[in-house]
């Protein structure tokens, strides 16, 4: 049973039982060794928001009826700062005055807000590494790092202080997270969904998407709050046609990951699924295209949300520094840039209309230990993440033991199909 059904059970058997699912994962918020899974909560509220759904309880079958739902801090909630993991914008910035597109989403399907999580700061991160708020570590390993850019998201759900976490993924923040802590991840595609009241990072490349601890609950998750209508895949899962990257490309994997990528192959085809290896040396390109588009938006996002307070110094230098680097990029670059953001985009569409789904490690490695020299991982991991985000792709973090997840990518638009695949592969592949 998944943790969806488990509480459409308690709920049929009492409605009141909501305000004890909402207490209950409330009573295992910031379990992890900062304390700073959320960056905001407001208990009181929270638990008058679940007696209030008590009472729309007899609404049947709200779809996230009493679900208890993190928000990652950079989308607005209604009487909440959104810092982004900014110390600069959790003093400075007001408190919203409504809630963003997907927030109210959540809270028409009958979910209740816990909170507003822990994030890799302005989103321009993968480790979950955070100089004002502190770097996040995970809740069942005090060693570990969460990754990120949705790293309170992924350690809410985790915990246990949330069924469902809002997240998003520019260049692989609920991927790589979702990898890392054992759960379950869906970055949606491109244009899926609506951004109001949530602040980019690169228009260009951000998704919204969710993590839990289920496949099968995705598919309903996705289509309560993100509007993507499910489709059936009952029984066995179909034959599938699956691009996979040739060994070459996982010459900086952990023999871990390898071990894990090659099990997971074998365990589709035992499933029926036809592997073919596929040519990706376009994408050794990929970093130099997706780097400077994401870094150039980034310095146009941020120059508007600080609207002339500061300069990008209020920011750890590492991401100050990505900033004015962007900043400083020619349109005539950028022009050309995008040249090459299509054409790549054009490739990977190709790929994916003679293949059903592309499969590939969401990290190379299984754990990034708390305190360690991380430098250098930003790059080592996007080499495996970028190419999906150029591409506007949707994907599914298929998780299996030890901190290791695959990608399951489909083509741009694909994102029911995805789900729909992904979610009757639960208790058929190791995870």
């Amino acid at each position: 049973m998944s943790p969806l059904d488990e509480i459409r059970k308690r709920l049929t058997l009492d409605t009141e039982a909501i305000t004890e699912v909402v207490n209950e994962a409330l009573s295992h918020s910031n379990s992890n060794i900062g304390q700073n899974v959320f960056l905001w909560q407001q208990r009181e509220r929270t638990q008058r928001e679940a007696r209030k759904v008590v009472d729309v309880g007899a609404i049947p079958r709200l779809p996230l009826l009493g679900v208890p739902v993190s928000i990652k801090d950079c989308i607005e909630v209604e009487g909440y700062v959104s810092s982004c993991g900014s110390h600069f914008y959790a003093e400075n910035n007001a408190a919203a005055c409504r809630d963003a597109w997907i927030v109210q989403q959540v809270r028409a399907a009958g979910g209740v807000i816990t909170g507003k999580t822990h994030m890799h700061q302005l989103a321009y991160g993968i480790t979950g590494e955070n100089a004002d708020f502190g770097d996040c570590c995970q809740p069942l390993d005090a060693s570990l790092l969460t990754g990120g850019s949705s790293s309170g998201a992924v350690a809410s759900v985790q915990e246990g202080s949330a069924i469902l976490a809002i997240g998003t993924d520019t260049g692989g923040s609920i991927r790589v997270p979702s990898a890392l802590c054992g759960v379950v991840g869906f970055r949606s595609s491109v244009g899926v969904g609506s951004w109001t009241g949530g602040v980019h990072l690169a228009r260009s490349f951000d998704t919204l998407g969710l993590l839990c601890r289920d496949l099968r609950d995705l598919p309903l998750f996705a289509s309560a709050v993100l509007g993507i209508e499910s489709v059936e895949c009952s029984g066995e899962p179909k034959a599938p046609r699956i691009a996979i990257v040739p060994t070459e490309f996982l010459y900086d994997c952990d023999a871990d990951v390898v071990a894990a990528y090659a099990m997971q192959q074998q365990e589709l085809e035992q499933l029926g699924a036809t592997l073919t290896t596929v040519n990706v040396e376009y994408w050794a390109r990929a970093m130099d295209v997706f780097g400077p588009i994401q870094a150039h938006e980034a310095a146009g996002v941020q120059r508007e949300q600080l609207a002339g307070r500061a300069g990008f110094e209020v920011f750890e230098p590492a991401i100050a520094d990505r900033l004015t680097w962007g900043e400083s990029i020619s349109a005539k670059e950028i022009e050309l840039l995008r040249r090459w953001h299509h054409e790549f985009q054009v490739s990977m569409d190709t790929m994916l209309q003679q293949h059903d789904f592309l499969l590939l490690p969401c990290a190379p490695m299984s754990q990034l230990l708390a305190g360690a020299d991380h430098s250098k991982t930003r790059q080592k991991i996007l080499r495996y993440t970028t190419p999906v985000s150029l591409a506007g792709l949707p994907a599914v973090s298929l998780p299996r033991p030890g901190g290791i997840g695959m990608q399951l990518v489909c083509g741009r638009g694909r994102d029911a199909e995805l789900l729909a695949y992904a979610s009757v592969l639960h208790g058929k592949i190791s995870g």
